[in-house]
């Protein structure tokens, strides 16, 4: 019986089918440090970043491998294991072999239309049971994720053994990995969520506020996000009002919700207002 090629609608729904399927113990970062998912492992802070495209070919593979040299005299942070992903039947056995001499595993995915066709064509071979059986041994992706200890993983996985880790966000960013001109939860967004989560509980934002969040209020002015507000040093919603819990609902709450671990101060906040005027 010939293999069929697993089917999916997109990029996206390849790699939103992978993350339903990841083992417990690493959790998945879409459009994280460049890539389409960067997978950590929870128990070491492991990182796999994991490059999908529909088909192996040689654009994902210098994805999946760019930053492994700087060409400036040191490497740069990335992450510990590199892959490429792609649906089953989607990777021929050349370019399967580039990615070896590359050290870029390639993860195979069978999508539900794959899996309910061979689960069919079983049944009517060799009968109920058996297609039971084989359905539930088959893993969903292969190979497997490299695991702690052993060496058997080493032989598919090559450890690249960066200098330093891709930075992780503190929280999962609810963006769709694999998707057209993504929308990142980059450090300076979450820093921009604090900003707006002030502004939408207080009514207004400081200098104080932007110092303890570590963000520009320059670029804020300039795009008209906020403007001046009758007090001195603080600021109101611009007529352009930047709008982030549209865009990140998820991320946004998670933070809101933390306001009391990162908010800034009430006594140096009165004291600000109290010497407005020396700082300006």
């Amino acid at each position: 019986m010939a293999k069929a090629r697993a089917v999916f609608e997109s990029e996206a729904a390849l790699c939103a089918a992978f993350i339903a399927r990841l083992p417990e113990g690493w959790t998945a970062y879409p459009e994280t440090a460049g890539f389409d998912i960067l997978l950590v492992r929870d128990v070491d802070g492991a990182q796999i970043g994991v490059e999908a495209k529909m088909t192996l070919n040689a654009k994902v593979l210098l994805q999946a491998v760019d930053g492994i040299y700087s060409g400036r005299g040191g490497e740069r942070c990335g992450p510990d294991f590199r892959a490429a992903l792609v649906p089953s039947g989607a990777a021929g056995v050349e370019l399967k072999t580039v990615a070896s001499y590359l050290g870029v595993a390639v993860i195979v995915m069978t999508s539900e239309a794959e899996r309910e066709a061979e689960e069919k064509a079983f049944a009517e071979k060799y009968g109920l049971p058996y297609r039971r059986a084989h359905s539930n041994d088959k893993p969903w992706f292969a190979p497997e994720l490299p695991e702690i200890g052993g060496y058997i993983w080493r032989e598919i996985w090559a450890d690249h053994c960066p200098a330093e880790r891709c930075k992780v966000p503190a929280y999962v960013p609810d963006v769709v990995a694999g998707a057209s001109g993504p929308s990142q939860l980059s450090e300076w967004k979450i820093k921009a969520i604090k900003i707006c989560i002030i502004l939408e509980r207080r009514g207004f934002v400081t200098i104080a506020d932007f110092k303890k969040i570590g963000i520009d209020r320059k670029r804020w002015l300039d795009m008209r996000w906020i403007s001046h507000s009758e007090e001195r040093g603080s600021y109101i919603a611009g007529r352009s009002a930047l709008n982030l819990r549209v865009a990140h609902p998820v991320n946004f709450g998670q933070i809101e919700a933390d306001f009391d671990k990162w908010k800034p101060g009430e006594v140096e906040l009165k004291a600000e207002l109290k010497a407005m005027p020396a700082l300006l």
